[in-house]
C-alpha cells in the first residue's frame, strides 16, 4: 500500500498529468498498480481507506493501490483538468453532484455488466442506483453507489432538555426554538444559517420540505420559484441576526460546524455527513438529530443529497483490477465498515441487518425516512450539465443579497428557476 495524503494532491497530480495511472501495467490477473483518488481526502476519511486498502491487498497481493487524497473543495477542478489531460486515476471517488459533467466528456466506463455479473447484483439500494442511473442521459450506471446521506436537523439535546422544549416538527416550530433559545448575551443563538459556500443546494432542501412540492420540473419549467418556497426563504431569512451569529452571510460547512460544536449554537441543518464531527465534540448524549421539519401541507418532501461512489475511468490500463477494487469497497463488509465510521447510509443492502445500524441513531432514523411510504423523494436536477455553476456561481451570491435584505425571496427564486428551466429544456433537445 502507498499513501499519499492531502498535503501531497499537488505534486500526486503532476505525476498523474505524466501518466502515473498505469504505474504497474498488468490486470488483476497479475501484477497491477492502480492509483484511487479519494474525492474528500481529509483526516476524517484518510485513515478509513488506509484500513480498506490494506485489507484489499491482503486479499489481492498482486495488485497494489496508490492512494491520493483530494480536497473536496477543488475535486472537480482536479477530474476536469486530469481528463483533459488523458491522465486520470484508474479509480475514483464520485459523487453525482458532477457525475453528469464527467460522463459528457466520457471519461467514464459503463459499470451495468459488470455489477450484474458479480456479488453486488440486487445489491444495492434501489434509490441509490436510480440517482445514479438519472445522471446519465443513456440511464447507465457511471458509478457504484456507495453511500446515501440524508439533511437532517442537529441539535443540543441538553439545550433543549434545559429549556423544557421539544425538538421542532415543523418549519414554524423551529423558528419558535431557535428564537427561545437565543441569549446573544452569552453568544448562544437558535440557529445557524450557511449563507456562504454550499448555501444554495441546502437552503433548497429545506424550500421543498416546507412546501410540499413533489418534483423539480413540471414538464420542462422549474418549480422552484414556486410561491411556498420563497416562503421558507423569507422565515429563515428573518432569523438572520435575530436568532443566528452575524458572520452567517458566508458561512461555509467548516465554519457552520464549527460554530455548533464549539458551543454557540443550538440547531445546525447539515446531512449525516457531520456525525463524526458533532459527535466527537460533543458527545451522543448531547447531540441529536431530527428529518428536517414540515410545512403547512403536512407532507413529507426530501430532497436527497449527492449520492457518494467509485467509477472506473476509460482511460485505466488496468480496467479489471480497477473494477475488483471498486467492487471491494462496496463490499458488504468494507461498505458496513465505511458507513459505520462516517455516518452514512449504506448502499449494500446486506448491511442493513448488522448491529450498529440499530445502535446510530441518526442513521437508524434516515433510513426509516427514506423507507416510509409516506415520503416523497424530490430528485434535485444534478444531471443538468450546468446545474453546479447555476447553484453556486451563479445563485450564492444572490442569496446573501436575500439574507442582508437587498434581494426579495421571490425575485431570488425567479431568477434561479429561469436559468434551471433553460438548462433543462437544453438537456431535454440534447436527448
Amino acid at each position: 500500500m502507498r499513501i499519499r495524503g492531502a498535503l501531497a494532491v499537488a505534486l500526486s497530480l503532476g505525476l498523474v498529468l505524466t501518466g502515473c495511472s498505469d504505474a504497474g501495467g498488468g490486470s488483476a490477473g497479475g501484477n497491477a498498480t492502480i492509483t484511487f483518488w479519494d474525492n474528500n481526502g481529509g483526516p476524517g476519511r484518510t485513515p478509513i481507506y488506509e484500513e480498506l486498502i490494506k485489507r484489499f491487498e491482503q486479499k489481492n497481493p498482486e495488485i497494489k493501490v496508490e492512494y491520493v487524497g483530494v480536497p473536496s473543495a477543488s475535486v472537480q477542478q482536479k477530474y476536469d483538468t486530469a481528463i483533459a489531460g488523458g491522465s486520470t486515476p484508474d479509480v475514483g471517488g464520485v459523487t453525482t453532484s458532477y457525475l453528469a459533467n464527467m460522463i459528457g466528456q466520457g471519461a467514464l466506463e459503463p459499470l451495468d455488466d459488470r455489477v450484474d455479473a458479480g456479488p453486488l447484483k440486487g445489491k444495492l439500494l434501489p434509490n441509490l442506483v436510480e440517482t445514479v442511473r438519472q445522471t446519465a442521459p443513456d440511464n447507465k450506471m457511471y458509478s457504484l453507489p456507495s453511500s446515501g446521506n440524508l439533511d437532517v436537523i442537529w441539535f443540543r439535546k441538553d439545550w433543549f432538555d434545559e429549556a423544557g422544549l421539544t425538538p421542532p416538527t415543523t418549519w414554524d416550530e423551529l423558528v419558535d426554538r431557535a428564537t427561545k433559545l437565543t441569549d446573544v448575551g452569552k453568544n448562544r443563538y437558535g440557529y445557524t444559517i450557511r449563507g456562504g459556500a454550499g448555501s444554495v443546494f441546502q437552503l433548497l432542501t429545506e424550500a421543498y420540505a416546507y412546501s410540499g412540492v413533489e418534483k423539480f420540473f413540471d414538464g420542462t419549467t422549474s418549480t422552484v420559484k414556486d410561491p411556498a418556497n420563497a416562503e421558507l426563504i423569507r422565515k429563515v431569512a428573518e432569523l438572520y441576526k435575530k436568532a443566528t451569529p452575524e458572520a452567517d452571510v458566508n458561512n461555509n460547512y467548516t465554519q457552520m460546524v464549527a460554530q455548533f460544536t464549539g458551543g454557540s449554537v443550538a440547531m445546525m441543518h447539515h446531512n449525516l455527513g457531520s456525525y463524526s464531527d458533532v459527535t466527537k465534540a460533543l458527545g451522543t448524549d448531547k447531540v441529536g438529530a431530527i428529518t428536517l421539519p414540515v410545512g403547512p401541507s403536512g407532507k413529507k418532501t426530501v430532497v436527497p443529497n449527492p449520492t457518494d461512489g467509485f467509477a472506473v475511468f476509460k482511460n485505466s490500463k488496468n480496467p479489471d483490477a480497477a473494477w475488483k477494487f471498486a467492487e471491494f469497497l462496496v463490499s458488504q463488509e468494507s461498505n458496513s465498515y465505511w458507513n459505520e465510521k462516517v455516518g452514512q447510509i449504506p448502499s449494500n443492502t446486506d448491511v442493513r441487518s448488522e448491529p450498529w445500524i440499530e445502535e446510530n441513531q441518526p442513521v437508524k432514523m434516515a433510513l426509516g425516512v427514506l423507507e416510509d411510504p409516506a415520503t416523497k423523494i424530490v430528485p434535485a436536477p444534478v444531471y443538468l450539465p450546468e446545474y453546479s455553476s447555476i447553484t453556486k456561481t451563479d445563485s450564492e451570491p444572490a442569496y446573501q443579497k436575500v439574507l442582508l435584505g437587498q434581494l426579495s425571496p421571490q425575485e431570488f427564486l425567479t431568477g434561479l428557476a429561469d436559468k434551471l428551466t433553460t438548462a433543462q429544456q437544453e438537456w431535454e433537445a440534447r436527448k
